[in-house]
């Protein structure tokens, strides 16, 4: 290892003080690498960079705190001087030693260039957040070649002898060193600017069978392993039931509580019945005084201000949505609990399409629809998403906070509530798990949704998100 680093010291030494004066043909490349880090990475958080080369990564990401760490004390230098708002260590990532640990961690194009890279990314574990993130890309082997041509020919930077991983090695070094990848996608087909051509294709067509399997570079987005460890405290839980003429159900709900939760609370938000569902709820907490409930009425329309207004109101740390229809068993909601809290995922999504179901729980054109929805946004989203509108979601209030903070990415309209959530979780890149339950047919009331007319305004919603988040 020795030998490899002196080597490999000298060469980006050299590579360094070559880029004092030379740029190549690595302009559009290195922005469009930048764009996409800053969409995965919000502002204001801490970042550390591993291979920051001559910083210009890190300092687009405007971190609250960055660090940035090379082989090369030549880039570092380099580095510095172009950027000493940021700080910058010459040091070896397999011998990564800090005091304070970072909320996302970044390494482009450099894990190819690692002597061990378990040893590296079990080093990378123990500088990071618990709920961070490890944000990584590496170029695609089908450009070895291409790449060698260019360094040749003096456009591309020279490169050493490289690891030239593929995606599932990646995987499987960062499974053995402690993480899971949340999701993984491929980017750029073409490396350089012509006007229309690079956009559409680097932005649409790199998203498709075949061409992604020759697109440059790999990306992944992963995150540490739960471990499992009992918490100081159990977390408190807030339950928002969202009621539109549902006064027959109020009083299952209040009945049916799931025995094992101690602290928690349940929000109602009633939202401008035309029967006596308002009355109903204040009645059925006076007649359960031992239960912590309220009721608000929302001003506006739809589920997702309701949802809104109940998680505004909330005081847990856990937060739970319950449709009042009850076609999801309160019952099932510590399996949504545990989930949570043993790190199992970051955000809870409730599947109704794994088990039959009762006979008149959905209508066949509802349960086509939930089907095809549920292929399209787990292509949207990278991860399986296998019911969009299972009223059922549970996820951290702070979470839910940052979603709500960063609402304006997306707007505010989505009418359900579940798109907020699932658009917002995704573009944190919170890992999303499917909770499979019973779907059963409610037993009062009709369904307040109109599956043409609600229908056509998703089939809208999905076209707005495949802009936001897949063809960025």
């Amino acid at each position: 290892m020795e030998n490899y680093n002196k080597k490999r010291l000298a060469h980006w030494n050299n590579v360094a003080e070559k880029l004092r004066s030379w740029q190549g043909l690595g302009k559009y490349y290195n922005s469009r690498i930048s764009q996409i880090y800053q969409f995965n990475v919000p502002s204001n958080h801490s970042v550390l960079e591993i291979g920051t080369g001559t910083g210009k990564l890190l300092f687009t990401l405007q971190p609250s705190k960055g660090l940035g760490i090379d082989l090369s004390n030549g880039m570092v230098e380099l580095a510095k001087e172009t950027h000493p708002e940021l700080e910058f260590l010459q040091m070896d990532a397999i011998d990564l030693k800090l005091k304070d640990k970072f909320d996302f961690v970044i390494i482009s194009d450099t894990i190819n260039d690692l002597w061990d890279v378990q040893a590296t990314l079990e080093n990378i574990s123990g500088v990071m957040k618990a709920d961070g993130r490890l944000i990584l890309n590496f170029y695609n082997r089908f450009w070895e070649i291409p790449l060698k041509i260019a360094e040749k020919l003096n456009l591309a930077k020279p490169n050493l002898t490289q690891n030239w991983l593929t995606v599932d090695d990646a995987k499987n070094l960062l499974n053995l060193a402690g993480f899971e990848v949340i999701r993984s996608w491929e980017e750029v087909l073409i490396p350089f600017s012509i006007p229309l051509v690079t956009p559409f294709f680097n932005k649409f067509i790199v998203r498709l069978w075949p061409f992604k399997h020759f697109a440059m570079t790999n990306f992944m987005v992963a995150r540490l392993k739960p471990k499992a460890t009992e918490p100081k405290k159990k977390p408190s839980i807030s339950v928002i039931v969202p009621a539109r003429n549902e006064s027959g159900n109020i009083n299952s709900i209040f009945q049916r509580i799931p025995k094992c939760f101690s602290d928690f609370e349940y929000i109602f938000i009633e939202g401008h019945s035309i029967d006596d569902t308002f009355e109903e709820i204040k009645k059925q907490i006076q007649l359960h005084p031992t239960i912590n409930s309220s009721c608000y009425q929302q001003q506006g329309k739809g589920k997702g201000d309701a949802v809104r207004l109940g998680f505004s109101k909330a005081k847990g740390d856990i937060l739970m949505i319950l449709d009042a229809d009850l076609t999801m068993p309160p019952e099932n909601l510590p399996r949504f609990y545990d989930a949570l809290v043993e790190g199992v995922g970051d955000f809870v999504n409730g599947v109704r399409l794994v088990y039959p179901m009762d006979k008149d729980a959905m209508r066949l054109f509802n349960f086509i629809g939930n089907k095809f929805f549920s292929v399209v946004f787990t292509f949207l989203l990278g991860q399986p998403i296998k019911d969009t509108l299972c009223g059922t979601k549970v996820l951290w209030k702070r979470d839910y906070e940052e979603i709500a903070a960063n609402r304006d990415y997306f707007g505010d309209f989505d009418p359900f509530g579940d798109f907020d959530l699932l658009f917002g979780a995704a573009k944190l890149n919170l890992k999303i798990i499917d909770m499979p339950i019973r779907y059963t047919e409610r037993v009062y009331g009709q369904t307040n949704i109109q599956r043409w007319k609600h229908g056509w305004l998703l089939l809208k919603m999905v076209a707005f998100a495949a802009n936001r988040l897949k063809f960025t």
